[in-house]
């Protein structure tokens, strides 16, 4: 009959969700690291970006325990990949720098490649045009280690950000999609397309270990660790940065292609986080 259908896809939808006669609560401990320093794995995926290389090392600041910074080059056409190594090798002596090449393409295969090899207690992703400003990463790298989060979403949409650094259409559809996604997951996000996101290591491979149940979906790479977060009930916390524009290359981003994208995205999460 119609029953399973409507409880599964129609049961979830906003306005008649308020109707239904099941109510869930999920309950977890407080999480509180007294005193303890975490060391930081920092990933910077990175395609056609050589001109943002170096000063990503440059403007990096100190925090956590330690740090490990993982260049993931996405077979560029710039000379990025030779340009990881030569600042490797320049700054040997006072950064722990790796250099992965990716074997697959998209952000979302460099993320998964540069986490696997990561060793730090703190996975953070910095994205290489150096839009978010890396100063900012002390502050995303506390929300964890005071144990005021457990999955940190950037936000480019609550401070005013600097002039052609986002463009209107992208604007009206990070907001629209900012909504769907917080009806998704149940947790107010303004802006999922964020390039940096936060999360302790020990969390994120347990999402890997329960990956199967989303499977290999997601190009972009921010919905895998959003919906893993999500369906682990992770406390997710977003954090507002100052948005900067770009100085060095163009945007990897294709409006329509990446827009199309997104409603797929729309409509998995739906069918594996609502309609269950």
């Amino acid at each position: 009959g119609l029953g399973p259908f409507i409880n599964r896809f129609i049961a979830p939808l906003p306005g008649i969700r308020q109707l239904c006669l099941r109510t869930y609560l999920v309950g977890r401990p407080v999480r509180h690291f007294p005193d303890r320093k975490f060391s930081a794995s920092i990933l910077i995926p990175c395609r056609n970006e050589k001109g943002n290389i170096e000063n990503a090392i440059l403007r990096m600041p100190r925090f956590g325990s330690s740090q490990e910074i993982l260049f993931v080059e996405g077979n560029s056409s710039d000379g990025t990949f030779e340009e990881c190594e030569r600042i490797r090798d320049a700054y040997r002596d006072s950064w722990d720098i790796k250099v992965l090449k990716q074997d697959g393409k998209g952000k979302g295969d460099a993320v998964r490649k540069g986490f696997a090899a990561a060793t730090g207690d703190v996975l953070m992703i910095l994205d290489a045009d150096l839009t978010m400003p890396p100063e900012a990463l002390p502050k995303y790298h506390a929300v964890i280690e005071t144990g005021k989060a457990e999955f940190v979403n950037g936000t480019r949409l609550v401070y005013p950000m600097e002039t052609e650094a986002m463009r209107p259409l992208n604007l009206i559809a990070n907001r629209c999609f900012a909504y769907l996604f917080s009806y998704l997951v149940n947790t107010r996000l303004t802006d999922t397309l964020c390039g940096t996101k936060v999360l302790m290591r020990r969390d994120y491979e347990v999402l890997v270990r329960e990956r199967g149940y989303f499977g290999n979906f997601d190009p972009f790479g921010d919905f895998d660790l959003i919906f893993g977060a999500a369906k682990q009930n992770l406390k997710i916390v977003e954090t507002p940065i100052h948005y900067k524009a770009r100085t060095f290359g163009e945007t990897q981003i294709s409006r329509f292609r990446d827009g199309w994208l997104l409603l797929k995205m729309v409509w998995f999460a739906y069918r594996k986080l609502k309609a269950v």
